[in-house]
């Protein structure tokens, strides 16, 4: 090719690249390029588009709570073996609602019962401490199988971030903690901990209800103050387990009366895999009632509402779900 002595270099090089691009016009396009940073970005294990796993997604917009109350009971495991597999399948943060292993939360149950079932997602659980746990010194082998995620073990309550949610635990046996009522240490705790974090959602979880039909407990009314402040914090949910059945509430105060405006929404869980218990006459708010079914709370938290679904164990076909908003 002549290029002529009147070429000047910025020519020159022009000519050069269309030559170049004649030559192999496949070799490198704009979607090529497109593709790649694409390819980049899926292998990048922060980005919005990597692989999660199954721990939480990355995504600051929306998170995945899921557990159940009431769990590995030794002289059965069959229903704790059931809630585990479905845990296997679900991303998210595993919350236990209390009463993780029966009869009384020894090392020993720990050990044999709850970690070859629900422990295999011990990396990613936040539990909540109930009234078998404290059948053996004080929760001591609760606390030292959790160890941190359980939070101070003179306590047994904390609080921690999921998504754009504030998660409160709190600790319902009152006996052991020092009191529930207004005024006490985790009562003020609490009402300390929901103005310093003014989250737009907030959801807690306990053992013991406030609210439940279950014919075996039902009500307790020491959860009462719990419930005024969470109130009064305008939290949007509430789950509990100690009565082995699962219970939907529709939203209302802690006099237990409808509250549409502002009111929380309460569940029980207690469908961990523990024996199941009837229900006695259905208070006024309860709206969905099961006991023959173990299955796990799914809760899909987004910036200003959530999403929830009972995911029953294989071979049943109870199921609930539907959606709220934060108030």
């Amino acid at each position: 090719m002549n290029l002529g002595e009147g070429c000047k270099p910025a020519t020159l090089l022009g000519i050069l690249i269309l030559t170049l691009f004649a030559r192999y016009p496949q070799s490198y396009s704009r979607d090529d390029h497109a593709d790649r940073i694409a390819d980049s970005t899926r292998r990048q294990p922060g980005s919005s588009t990597a692989r999660s796993g199954l721990v939480q997604s990355t995504s600051t917009t929306e998170a995945v709570l899921v557990g159940a109350g009431d769990i590995a009971d030794c002289a059965d495991l069959s229903g704790a073996e059931a809630t585990a597999k479905l845990l296997d399948g679900i991303a998210g943060i595993v919350f236990t609602a209390g009463d993780n292993a029966y009869e009384g939360g020894t090392a020993e149950q720990f050990a044999k019962c709850y970690d070859p079932t629900w422990g295999r997602q011990k990396g990613r659980t936040r539990p909540s401490v109930g009234n078998h746990e404290f059948h053996s010194g004080g929760a001591t082998p609760y606390f030292d199988y959790f160890g941190a995620a359980a939070g101070d073990p003179t306590k047994g309550y904390y609080s921690y971030e999921l998504g754009t949610w504030h998660i409160v635990v709190l600790n319902s046996e009152c006996a052991d903690v020092g009191g529930c009522q207004q005024g006490s240490v985790e009562e003020k705790w609490l009402r300390e901990d929901l103005k310093s974090h003014p989250a737009a959602c907030t959801l807690a979880y306990w053992h013991k209800p406030l609210f439940s039909s279950g014919a075996k407990h039902g009500n307790d009314l020491e959860m009462k103050a719990f419930w005024q402040d969470l109130y009064e914090a305008r939290a949007a949910v509430v789950i509990n387990g100690h009565d082995h059945d699962y219970e939907r509430f529709e939203l209302q105060n802690p006099e237990g009366q409808p509250d549409a405006a502002r009111g929380i929404r309460e569940f029980v869980a207690g469908t961990g895999g523990k024996n199941h218990r009837p229900f006695a006459t259905p208070l006024l708010t309860s709206e969905v009632r099961n006991a023959d079914t173990y299955g796990v709370l799914k809760l899909t938290l987004h910036p200003h509402s959530y999403d929830w679904e009972f995911v029953p164990e294989g071979g049943k076909t109870f199921h609930d779900s539907g959606s709220g908003s934060c108030r």
